[in-house]
């Protein structure tokens, strides 16, 4: 039985948008079964299930929480997320900066910030828990159409960079080269290609050519508005 505190309003927005269960089953790809369960609270979401139901209701997960409307109908004032949620939402302010940095680190990340720029700005993210993490700015449309300028990527340090993620890398043995990637791991080399694909791929031999992530992109906030 789910809690109050982590009931979610499918029965409200579904009788506001005039759908009924089999509509809202077509539209997450989850069984009716399970979604009445949800609606009735009989039975506990997880992070795919709010995340399919967020999408079809086109809203933010944490306004599918039924605490988050305010009421007044002797609700307790204390009501917070459960610890044991499935869902925990954090947010961490991150540095901006106009390069990236070669050993990502707080001090590192806001020395780089002062000295490309940025002074002073910051961006949140939610569900991060990486005191390394920056953003870094795109400054030109080299990357489209994937990025663009005035784009922003969230580069994580401590997240696992598996094949066909993009990363922040660094490379080349006589003049090392840092730039946003698409890494693949072969059995012998590491192929780099870029994120345009308009450039040649780049295969680099394991154990002798000089490799390394500096941080996988998290996520990419598109033309972020910051006040000066």
């Amino acid at each position: 039985m789910a809690s109050r505190s982590t009931e979610l309003r499918v029965k409200e927005l579904l009788r506001e948008k005039g759908w009924t269960t089999k509509v809202l089953a077509e539209k997450t790809g989850m069984s009716e079964s399970y979604l009445t369960h949800i609606k009735n609270g009989t039975r506990r979401w997880n992070e795919d299930s709010l995340r399919k139901l967020a999408n079809a209701f086109e809203m933010s997960p944490i306004d599918l929480f039924a605490q988050r409307r305010g009421r007044t109908d002797n609700i307790d004032s204390n009501v917070s997320m459960p610890e044991k949620s499935d869902v925990e939402l954090k947010v961490q302010i991150v540095p901006v900066v106009g390069e990236i940095p070669s050993n990502p680190s707080p001090y590192n990340n806001q020395l780089m910030q002062l000295t490309t720029g940025h002074k002073d700005e910051f961006l949140p993210t939610l569900n991060t828990n990486d005191a390394a993490m920056f953003a870094l700015r795109i400054e030109n449309n080299g990357m489209s159409p994937a990025f663009a300028k005035g784009d922003f990527l969230i580069i994580s340090p401590e997240v696992w960079t598996r094949t066909g993620d993009i990363a922040a890398v660094e490379y080349g043995n006589d003049t090392p080269v840092k730039a946003i990637m698409q890494v693949t791991y072969a059995e012998d080399f590491i192929v780099l290609e870029s994120v345009n694909h308009k450039q040649a791929p780049i295969a680099l031999v394991r154990g002798k050519d000089h490799f390394r992530i500096i941080g996988r992109v998290a996520s990419r906030l598109q033309k972020f508005v910051t006040t000066p």
